[in-house]
């Protein structure tokens, strides 16, 4: 965390756009940490469901989103606004139903953000133990790291994009390294069925679904980073494709070697894998017996740096949405404030750091009479349940913005075609429409939850219950505070033009 710099400003000026195509899609692909989400993410999704169509699943999930994609960058010509998602939903559907949309978004980036710390945590001190024997508090690394991304929050967007290209490029290459060694060394030998359809749509595909979903999140935080790109009518939609095609394609390639690897029949069969040997062990295992203890030690490192990653992103999304809402008087003024230096949005990347620090508190101090015997505790609570949260939260509100960009084109076509403006939201509508009911569906599956609890409940309310008493919230606004009221999702327009020119803002 970081203390106030000593001059701020409302605005961001030219020089601040600093980001272009690549820049912007690293920050993207390292929101969704492919080796976390391969040694993780995939294993454990194939623990889970059983199904051996998976890499096919991230095909179709790749598929759904460029679509959703195409009327999200149709929009993003005519909306540059760090509040992204929130600022679409205001100006395609109506304020009130931005300002729900706002909360949800800040609900579910911290979820995710927060999540994640769990799984950091742990995998340093579990790293640490493994080489010295000494068992320390998953929380204690989670604190040091969040002043770490607190530094990069508060400093020039560029330097973030900086360190989390060399961490994508070498989460790539570790990957890579793995899915050469699974192609090469087929446990049942080589077979193309996990990339067929007729492997994914089985009974269990929902749960597929609803697993691979998660994969993909931050892949739509690119307009968050509108004010800060070069071109942003060229940058973001061109990032936004290119980090849905290296993601799709990367996560179905590396969920089938390792399909391979292990081996089509043994990782389907619920009696094929011990619990033990369930999850990441499933792709350390074979990297040890494989590569050798040298490269396991090689991807612990690099799977703790791939986390790190993703928190950097997930920071940056949330400081961003804070920024857009106080620069509109929603939340207060002062979290709409930006170091006049670097650009950076100081105030909302403080307040996520404080609220991190708040939360990883409470869960160290719940951690308190657990059964070590149920399995890591920041694992299974803190990652399991804010991960699932955050993408249930971000498929629900890629849902309202495919509903914003008919709306926002419905007024004025502005010289774009009907497939982008109307054909391909209709899409995305229905199809993620269809993703997050299959999310609530499988809520239990997805928590790792034999039956439901208490929690099964609590958990969306979390992020749907202040979001509808936003909407509330939103309408006593044009009541009471009719100036805030007109800004809401329209801050840039007002905020910036000024300094960047209309071309710059997208009007």
């Amino acid at each position: 965390m970081a203390t106030s710099p000593p001059t701020t400003s409302t605005t961001r000026t030219a020089a601040h756009r600093r980001l272009g195509v690549l820049a912007v899609a690293f920050l993207i692909i390292a929101a969704s940490a492919p080796l976390t989400v391969v040694a993780g993410g995939v294993t454990s999704a194939y623990s889970v469901t059983h199904v051996d169509g998976i890499p096919f699943g991230y095909i179709v999930l790749a598929a759904a989103l460029a679509i959703f994609a195409i009327g999200y960058a149709a929009m993003s010509r005519f909306i540059t606004n760090a509040g992204a998602f929130y600022s679409y939903v205001s100006q395609g559907v109506g304020r009130p139903a931005g300002v729900g949309a706002s909360v949800l978004a800040l609900l579910a980036y911290n979820a995710m953000q927060v999540g994640i710390w769990g799984m950091f945590g742990f995998q340093i001190s579990s790293f640490i133990e493994s080489k010295t024997g000494w068992a320390s508090p998953w929380w204690v690394w989670v604190l040091v790291g969040i002043v770490a991304v607190g530094i990069l929050g508060v400093n020039r967007v560029d330097l973030s994009a900086k360190v989390l290209g060399v961490l994508v490029a070498l989460e790539f290459l570790a990957v890579i390294v793995f899915d050469i060694a699974a192609f090469a060394n087929p446990a049942e030998g080589f077979t193309a069925r996990p990339i067929t359809p007729s492997a994914l749509f089985v009974p269990g595909v929902g749960a597929v679904l609803a697993f691979g979903i998660a994969a993909f999140m931050g892949f739509e935080s690119a307009a968050i980073y509108g004010e800060e790109s070069k071109d942003p009518k060229r940058t973001i939609p061109r990032a936004t494709f290119l980090a849905v095609a290296v993601i799709g394609v990367f996560y179905a390639l590396s969920s089938w070697a390792l399909a391979l690897a292990v081996g089509p029949e043994k990782i389907t069969d619920p009696a094929g894998i011990a619990p033990e040997e369930a999850g990441p062990p499933l792709f350390f295992n074979f990297i040890a017996e494989h590569l050798g203890v040298l490269w396991v030690d090689v991807m612990s490192i690099l799977f703790i740096t791939s986390l790190f990653a993703a928190l950097v992103s997930f920071h940056n999304a949330v400081s961003r949405y804070a920024f857009s809402l106080g620069r509109e008087g929603v939340l207060p003024r002062v979290l709409g404030t930006v170091r006049t230096r670097s650009g950076a949005p100081w105030a909302g990347s403080l307040a996520q750091s404080i609220l991190a620090t708040v939360v990883i508190i409470g869960f160290a101090v719940a951690e308190t009479g657990w059964d070590p015997a149920n399995g890591p505790y920041p694992v299974l609570t803190l990652f399991t349940w804010m991960t699932n949260l955050g993408a249930f939260g971000l498929v629900l509100l890629m849902v309202l913005v495919s509903a914003a960009v008919i709306g926002f084109f419905r007024r004025d076509a502005r010289d774009v075609g009907a497939g982008s403006r109307l054909v391909a939201p209709i899409v995305a509508f229905v199809s993620l429409g269809t993703v997050w009911i299959l999310i609530l569906v499988n809520w239990d599956v997805l928590l790792g939850q034999a039956e439901s609890t208490p929690t099964t409940f609590v958990l969306p309310a979390i992020l749907l219950v202040p979001s509808v008493a936003a909407v509330i919230w939103a309408y006593w606004l044009r009541k009471a505070k009719p100036d805030v009221y007109r800004q809401i999702g329209h801050g840039a327009d007002e905020a910036e033009a000024p300094h960047l020119g209309s071309e710059a803002v997208g009007v």
